[in-house]
């Protein structure tokens, strides 16, 4: 299918070839018919994609300390190539899309195949789109009227929070498309409307859809807003500008009268006057988006629909209201469209969005034949010989995949042959930047191909067990990513299929323990075994703290932290003392603040302080071991230092190393049967059933 991207490092617009995706639980699949370009949005983004280092630096100053605090803890080669893998990232552009449902994945109600429907989904010929974030189009309402429905929702979110009654008089200032919206919206509710900008194009459309207009480039608006007002000040103020200066804001608060309302829908500078406010007792409040439900996993992902009683509102709730509008002659789409291109002149529709001409809202259009998969990923000839033992399947491919795990297996000799994302984007610049000889979307059907002899799955924790579990079946090696599953009946189910494929004769199964491969980790174990003796083992991680809504905290998807990430230590541990897991125990302030207790069979004991409550500016992992009158340190993987121990060197390394390319090196020898596997899989199954417990435990006792 044909999907419009942006490089992120020079801002370049490409209309590529992209694997279609496919429903997931709670999505539609939407044959896209039609999409619109919003000025406004989309041109910042064409200005921060066409900006050098230092002007994407000076427009995102938090990141910028990100890095600062990474050069500090991780150096700066491995700070540089992070920043290189996210800007090498393409982006998918979009979020306002009309098609007919072409699929409905599992617990989708209320739509059926071939039904038109409007969503914030890209410029893409298909695309899979929460069901919660689509609406149905009234037969009223052309495709080309339907792409406004998503702007004018997020006017009208911002026009709710401002709550206007019949007669009040209220300022849009800035008139772009979504301005324009908020012009009708605000006189459907009964509202005299002023609205201002520089544009005289702009302002004239506003004056034919009802507003008096005020030309910024002519005099003070403060004085426009009193006349409009008849002197009381206005009642209330829509800021749909984008700009970095604080003015409007300004302007805004000069202009209301006591009490009077202020909502920001656009992107403005925030630097605001106490006085202004105060005197008054103004309200200010900046709308997020198309309304409620927009950012919530719970609502988006998950389905959750809010109740009608509670929540009259949502996000779904505010485009059909935007739609009944359009059916019934209120709303005019048709005014707010400037310009149309087929989806294959998008670049030019993207020099004109980005140019000095005047633009609202431009139209794409998409033909059946956009839709359609040209460059499926059987189409390139496989470079590897059947049976070679090396032809790699990866099933996700985001940060982590691209940044750190394909460069490893490659430089590993891995022989790269699909690359399989779900909304098939990032599948295809991995497949561009790393050569493989395709893209998909449809992991079953990839891990199911007899093209490839090794399974690499990296997706979304909840995932992992049911695809090892299937990839075993079909007989392909696997390495997954931590963690191998989320709960104890997940672990037995894939330790059967493990036993089924023929176990210790059969396919090899690792998981992505990487720190246990680290050099450092190498040359501390090698000192450990010819010390023979007991240890003491403490590790400390500074792990942060991760948004409330982050999908690694939900049980059902992430499995928490512990489970997530805290595996990793529990396996180091595991691998230092060389010894089963006799006994554990936990205390936690919380699901990501815990101290771990492990006590292993040959007397040794170790201590994990896995904790988000700390500071940034302080590097993430220290592990100490104590052993025979020896202390060893590794902080953050780039030093061993040694202490009574003279036939051990301390080493200090240029940059991070987290083990993850030797690790990649010992699967695949262990696959060519050139060694034993790389980690015996009973300490998989091991270490997974006491993290598990681990877990369950710190939940019982939270």
């Amino acid at each position: 299918m044909k999907q419009i991207l942006q490089s992120l490092k020079t801002g370049e617009i490409e209309v590529a070839d992209v694997p279609n995706p496919v429903a997931g639980p709670n999505e539609i699949l939407v044959g896209t018919t039609r999409t619109m370009v919003s000025a406004g949005t989309e041109r910042m983004l064409l200005k921060f994609g066409k900006s050098g280092w230092i002007g994407k630096a000076r427009q995102q100053p938090d990141k910028v300390r990100d890095v600062i605090r990474k050069v500090k803890n991780d150096g700066i080669k491995s700070t540089v190539e992070a920043v290189r893998s996210k800007l090498d990232q393409p982006l998918p552009l979009g979020y306002c899309n009309v098609g007919t449902v072409l699929a409905t994945g599992a617990g989708v109600h209320g739509f059926a195949i071939g039904q038109r429907v409007v969503s914030n989904a890209k410029h893409a010929g298909v695309a899979s789109v929460p069901a919660n974030l689509a609406a149905a189009i009234p037969d009223e309402v052309s495709d080309d009227e339907a792409t406004v429905t998503v702007i004018a929702a997020i006017a009208l979110q911002g026009i709710r929070l401002v709550a206007p009654t019949l007669g009040e008089c209220v300022v849009v200032s800035g008139l772009g498309l979504i301005g324009l919206a908020a012009v009708q919206l605000l006189r459907a509710n009964g509202c005299k409307v002023l609205g201002i900008d520089f544009s005289k194009e702009r302002l004239a459309l506003a004056r034919s859809l009802g507003a008096e207009t005020f030309d910024l480039s002519a005099g003070d608006p403060l004085l426009a807003a009193e006349r409009f007002s008849g002197g009381r000040g206005v009642d209330a103020v829509v800021v749909t500008a984008s700009t970095s200066s604080s003015e409007p804001i300004s302007q805004a608060a000069h202009m209301c009268r006591k009490r009077g309302r202020i909502v920001l829908v656009g992107v403005t500078g925030l630097e605001l006057s106490r006085a202004d406010f105060y005197e008054k007792e103004l309200s200010f409040q900046v709308s997020c988006s198309y309304g409620p439900g927009r950012y919530d996993p719970a609502y988006e992902a998950g389905g959750q629909d809010y109740p009608v009683g509670y929540v009259r509102w949502t996000a779904q709730r505010n485009f059909e209201a935007v739609l009944a509008l359009m059916a019934s002659g209120r709303f005019d789409a048709e005014a707010l469209i400037s310009h149309r291109f087929s989806v294959d002149d998008a670049v030019a529709a993207y020099d004109l969005v980005g140019g000095a001409a005047e633009a609202l809202g431009v139209v794409l259009a998409f033909e059946d034949k956009h839709r359609v998969n040209e460059a499926p990923r059987s189409a390139i000839p496989l470079s590897s010989a059947p049976g070679s033992s090396r032809r790699t399947t990866f099933i996700g491919t985001g940060s982590y995949s691209t940044s750190v795990l394909i460069p490893a297996f490659k430089a590993a000799g891995a022989e790269l042959v699909t690359a399989v994302s779900a909304g098939g984007v990032s599948a295809l610049h991995a497949s561009r930047k790393f050569g493989f000889a395709g893209a998909a979307t449809d992991s079953f059907e990839a891990m199911a191909s007899s093209e490839s002899d090794i399974v690499v799955i990296a997706t979304r924790h909840d995932l992992h067990a049911r695809q090892v579990e299937f990839a075993l079946s079909k007989a392909k090696h696997v390495f997954v990513e931590k963690p191998l599953a989320l709960t104890l009946d997940e672990v037995a189910h894939v330790e059967t299929a493990w036993r089924d494929a023929g176990g210790p004769a059969g396919p090899q199964l690792l998981v992505g323990f990487n720190r246990r491969f680290s050099t450092l980790t190498d040359d501390l174990k090698a000192a450990l075994e010819r010390r023979a003796a007991p240890m003491a083992i403490t590790m400390t991680v500074n792990a942060g703290a991760l948004p409330a809504q982050h999908w690694t905290l939900d049980p059902q998807v992430g499995g928490g932290r512990i489970i997530g990430e805290g595996v990793h230590f529990i396996d180091l541990a595991r691998h230092l003392a060389g010894s089963p897991v006799q006994d554990w125990s936990v205390a936690g302030l919380s699901a990501d603040t815990a101290l771990i207790q492990l006590r292993f069979a040959n007397g040794s004991i170790a201590s994990i302080a896995y904790l988000a409550n700390g500071s940034k500016s302080v590097p993430k992992e220290r592990i100490e071991v104590f052993s025979g009158g020896a202390i060893y340190q590794i902080d953050n993987w780039r030093r061993l230092t040694v202490h009574g121990d003279k036939s051990c060197k301390s080493v200090k390394l240029w940059r991070q190393d987290k083990g993850q390319d030797a690790m990649a090196r010992r699967f695949l020898a262990a696959v060519r049967g050139e060694a034993g596997a790389a980690v015996p899989v009973e300490e998989l199954f091991e270490v997974a059933r006491v993290t598990i417990g681990l877990a369950e435990e710190l939940q019982r006792a939270g």
